[in-house]
């Protein structure tokens, strides 16, 4: 199915965080390209910043699906370089992670992107959400991920930023601003109670407290969620792939979230062609 009508109205895809459960943004964009829908602007936080871009560089997604489908467990655990020099800083300094966005990427700006992007960070200082649209994408993108804690935050013009999710996970109204007509907001940020990181024995004795990770990753989940709950997403169409059986650093599990992504994007196929039709 192909919209080329010069009247056509302009389509946003707002990509949510949501750590290795945000691969499934690659299924979903995988859809579309099947079914033709047309991105004309992307806004992503945290993962979903990292998957935006990878897009909005030449409209293609197979160079980040190939990197998530070979990425195991080894492979992952490479990615994370803590420095003892920073470790007052946060936990991973990040820049074998750059490294792979280069990779996927490469060295380039803003306005070299096929398709119009916006990655989404946190000042701070400030806690004011932070739109980024100019400049070195790879340093936006390593911006929005900045998860507070894990990640030692970037620096970007005079602001110190951190994960955009604790201000905007589904960054949906940024759309708008971007001339989006049509918004298609993708939430993989389920309800928090799906994913119980403390399980009691049946008689209420003590069991073993979950890893540093699990507590502080979801934490961040229950303030995005109630975040996404009480900011109402500017979006027409609301895609929520069913990826609560996955865990936030599962990123070896990559082939399951994209087809997560792909099955519940291609539900919404219907719906999204009626919107561009009207």
């Amino acid at each position: 199915m192909k919209f080329i009508s010069r009247s056509r109205p302009k389509i946003g895809l707002a990509l949510s965080s949501g750590a290795a459960l945000g691969i499934a943004h690659i299924g979903v964009i995988k859809a579309f390209k099947e079914a033709e829908i047309p991105i004309d602007v992307i806004a992503g936080t945290s993962m979903g910043a990292i998957i935006g871009a990878c897009f909005a560089k030449e409209g293609q997604i197979k160079e980040a699906e190939a990197e998530a489908l070979r990425t195991d467990w080894r492979r992952f655990t490479r990615l994370l370089d803590p420095n003892i020099n920073y470790l007052k800083k946060g936990l991973i300094y990040g820049k074998r992670i750059e490294n792979l966005l280069r990779s996927l990427i490469g060295d380039i700006e803003f306005k070299d992107l096929k398709i119009p992007f916006a990655a989404i960070a946190t000042d701070i200082n400030t806690g004011k959400e932070i739109v980024i649209r100019d400049g070195p994408v790879i340093a936006a993108v390593r911006a929005s991920i900045a998860i507070p804690g894990i990640f030692v935050p970037v620096i970007i013009k005079g602001n110190c930023l951190v994960d955009g999710g604790t201000t905007n996970p589904v960054p949906a109204d940024v759309l708008t601003h971007m001339g989006a007509k049509i918004i298609i907001a993708v939430n993989v940020l389920h309800d928090p109670r799906k994913r119980k990181v403390f399980k009691s024995s049946a008689d209420n004795k003590v069991s073993e407290p979950p890893n540093i990770f699990n507590t502080l990753i979801q934490s961040i989940y229950i303030m995005e969620n109630t975040i996404v709950r009480l900011k109402a997403p500017e979006a027409n169409i609301i895609i929520e792939p069913d990826v609560s059986h996955l865990e936030s650093f599962e990123f070896y599990r990559g082939k399951e979230a994209i087809e997560a992504g792909y099955r519940a994007a291609m539900k919404s196929i219907p719906q999204i062609s009626k919107y561009i039709l009207q």
